[in-house]
């Protein structure tokens, strides 16, 4: 007998403003590779509330042995609940992107809304297989190419041009600002000196991990000054699984990562996705 199961777990909170964090368990290794700030600029995004919705789908199939008479009238309220719970999973799937650059470009869009709402610090996760291979070169590129995805439509949703990327280390921000030197965006990494300048409007920090999370601090610091600008970190790995959870994790946990609202979370699953996206 054929029989298949489908779970939909939809919860939503609505607040006037939410923190999200994650814990991070894998390390980032040193990586062996830094747009233009505006003066005003108008975002016209709508201003929805903030609601949360996490989505987590199953399926599970077992064997098949006889298939049962579905001209049974005993059958019939069945086969109607079974369709109008497959049209209701149909409709909770038109929220997931279909692949990973639709994905970040989704990503981007909620970010751009909790940035029009008035949100100051964000992070958007995304748990995909070439955070686990850092170390590869083509890994790396394929990263690289997904951020630049991220900050261009980050410009392109709040029609800000005063927008900076910052990249873990000098000598991928050097490497990355020759290679795309048509950007509408400006360059600088985590161990610059000034890495944020004045002009900054939104700050953009691609894959700071721990081992930099001095300079992290303080750039999120110095944005939250007079007049106070908006910090994105895409993809952070802050917290390591060598260093345990000792006094400088928990001080993490409790006043900084609690500071950031996740604005966007995907973890793709064998057969769906744990998925939450602002505003809901």
């Amino acid at each position: 007998m054929a029989s298949s199961s489908f779970l939909t777990i939809c919860s939503s909170s609505s607040t006037s403003s939410s923190s999200y964090y994650n814990n991070y368990s894998s390390t980032i290794p040193k990586l062996p590779f830094s747009v233009h700030p505006f003066e005003s600029c108008s975002v016209s995004l709508p201003k929805p509330p903030f609601d949360s919705r996490i989505h987590a789908k199953f399926d599970k199939f077992e064997g098949t042995d006889s298939l049962p008479d579905v001209s049974s009238p005993s059958l019939q309220p069945t086969l109607i609940q079974q369709d109008q719970q497959e049209e209701e999973d149909n409709q909770d799937d038109s929220c997931l992107p279909s692949d990973l650059e639709g994905a970040v470009r989704q990503s981007s869009e909620a970010s751009a809304a909790f940035v029009s709402s008035g949100g100051m610090r964000a992070i958007v996760e995304l748990l995909i297989p070439q955070l686990q291979f850092l170390d590869d070169e083509g890994a790396q590129g394929e990263l690289w190419e997904l951020s630049r995805i991220f900050v261009d439509t980050l410009i392109q949703e709040t029609g800000c041009e005063r927008v900076k990327a910052i990249f873990p280390d000098a000598g991928a921000a050097a490497l990355l600002k020759y290679r795309w030197d048509d950007a509408a965006f400006s360059f600088a990494s985590l161990s610059d000196r000034k890495p944020v300048e004045k002009e900054d409007e939104i700050v953009v920090m691609i894959l700071p991990d721990y081992q930099m999370l001095e300079y992290v601090e303080r750039i999120a610091s110095d944005l939250s000054g007079e007049p106070p600008r908006p910090l994105i970190m895409w993809n952070p790995r802050l917290i390591s699984e060598d260093v345990g959870v000792g006094f400088n994790v928990r001080k993490l946990r409790r006043y900084f990562l609690r500071s950031f609202t996740t604005v966007y979370s995907m973890k793709p699953l064998p057969t769906g996705a744990v998925f939450r996206c602002y505003p809901g």
